[in-house]
């Protein structure tokens, strides 16, 4: 077992996926993408049909697109993929500079196949975090999986298990941090968590360049329509 594995099984995460296979998946990675309900949250709506996030994951984002960035010299793609709409997942993609925003997108793979048509890039060129059953197919053709644990799920989990869907599982729960634990962990398989966290600590030159530069990302809002998969204003 190596370190970083033995930290995370402590905390009570599975590496369904042993870590140096996960390090070498990563290494292709092009394109982080979230699933929003159940990822960011715990899933609750209120009576708009919006849920909220935290900003300690949303620092997870920003210190995962910032080990991307000193590991590639660019920033990685980034989108919220989303079944339902939801005005914060706006917000959040907007405030943190997030290039896409899916939403009301049933057939999340649909929204995959879009996205990587778009950027000229492969499936398995993607890394993924979800929980729960529409995320499957996407779960089943991109490069790499983190599944956030609902305790209240064991089939489900089992499930994933058995057909490969997952590379690693969380110990936390959506709404609980599951997506700072999951990016810190893509951190350290980038092997340059300590490099992240003292340049953002420092403000150095390398953190005002990335920050710079995601400044610029403005988001594009898509959602399905009669003919597919088409842009539209922020709602």
């Amino acid at each position: 077992m190596t370190e970083i594995e033995n930290l995370y099984s402590v905390l009570g995460g599975r590496f369904i996926t042993h870590s140096v296979e996960m390090q070498a998946k990563l290494k292709n990675i092009k394109a982080f993408v979230f699933d929003w309900d159940g990822v960011f949250n715990n899933g609750q709506k209120d009576a708009n049909g919006s849920s909220n996030f935290s900003e300690v994951d949303s620092m997870g984002t920003n210190l995962l697109r910032y080990s991307y960035y000193l590991k590639n010299g660019k920033h990685p793609i980034t989108a919220i993929l989303s079944g339902e709409k939801n005005a914060t997942a706006f917000f959040f993609c907007e405030r943190e500079g997030f290039n896409y925003s899916f939403f009301k997108v049933a057939h999340k793979l649909e929204a995959l196949n879009f996205l990587c048509q778009k950027e000229g890039i492969k499936p398995e060129e993607v890394a993924y975090v979800f929980d729960d059953v529409l995320d499957l197919p996407i779960a089943e053709v991109c490069g790499l999986r983190i599944l956030v644990d609902q305790k209240a799920n064991p089939l489900f989990t089992q499930y994933c298990v058995k057909h490969k869907l997952v590379d690693y599982l969380t110990a936390s729960p959506g709404g609980a941090f599951a997506v700072r634990e999951g990016s810190e962990l893509l951190c350290g398989l980038h092997e340059n968590f300590d490099a992240v966290i003292s340049g953002r600590k420092n403000n150095v030159t390398s953190y005002k360049d990335y920050i710079a530069k995601r400044r610029l990302i403005k988001p594009q809002f898509f959602t399905l329509k009669e003919n597919g998969i088409e842009q539209v204003d922020r709602p």
